[in-house]
């Protein structure tokens, strides 16, 4: 957690887990039920309620003790029926990332020098899996599946920006990692072929291509969908390939 130049480790799953469920939804109230659910599931202690209040006033004192501000433990204010946590959204990561992607996606192609700022931005805040020490509660999973989806996809237009600036060849390793960790998901495969048949190298894309299409046969009894077909068919006859394809 950080405030200004602070950064501190939130101790306990159990804390790390509250911070995270209300960082999800900066300045909107997590109700007591849900927060209950989401650190003790079904198995709930005995008085929920109390061990949850409990909980945040724990939470509230580390805050204090660990950046020596008495009022940054109105950070966590209480609500009607829960909790929230008062920062903007723009001072968390997560909401932050999400709306950079955002705003990188509403360009399209028109402007690929701004959409890769913005996404490089973007894909900076990640230091690691998401939510990764806040729990398995419903919450935390729910939003890493969706922090997860949209950061490949911010990584898909992001090579689709550099394609469309010409740079194929810089951009050749990394979809080489990202295709290795994410094999059936097709668009890296297609941007892949894309770069390394731009760059001369069309043995290896022809390669990529047939690799993907063993791994979507074996796995999910699939062919290639029609974008991935078509570039492939595209290699063969040696066609040009469109600026930002």
């Amino acid at each position: 957690m950080t405030d200004g130049h602070i950064t501190f480790k939130i101790p306990g799953e159990k804390l790390r887990a509250i911070v995270a469920a209300l960082a999800l939804s900066p300045n909107r109230p997590v109700s007591r039920n849900d927060l209950i659910d989401e650190l003790w599931g079904e198995e709930l202690p005995r008085n929920a309620e109390n061990s949850l209040q409990g909980h945040v006033a724990r939470l509230r004192r580390v805050i204090e003790s660990r950046t020596g501000h008495d009022g940054l433990r109105e950070l966590i204010r209480t609500s009607g029926f829960g909790y929230a946590l008062a920062l903007p959204e723009s001072d968390v990561d997560a909401s932050l990332f999400e709306s950079l992607v955002r705003e990188a996606t509403a360009l399209g192609r028109s402007d690929p020098d701004r959409s890769v700022r913005l996404l490089t931005e973007a894909l900076a805040l990640w230091r690691g899996p998401a939510l990764l020490d806040a729990g398995q509660g419903l919450i935390s999973r729910m939003a890493y599946t969706r922090l997860t989806e949209i950061r490949l996809t911010a990584y898909e237009h992001l090579f689709d920006a550099e394609l469309a600036r010409g740079l194929h060849r810089e951009i050749i390793t990394e979809l080489q990692q990202l295709h290795a960790q994410y094999p059936l998901r097709e668009r890296f495969c297609e941007q892949l072929i894309t770069a390394l048949y731009r760059s001369g190298r069309q043995a290896e894309a022809l390669d990529a291509y047939h690799r993907t299409r063993q791994r979507l046969s074996h796995h999910l009894g699939l062919e290639p969908g029609e974008a991935l077909r078509a570039r492939f068919q595209g290699i063969l006859r040696q066609e040009p390939v469109p600026a930002g394809r």
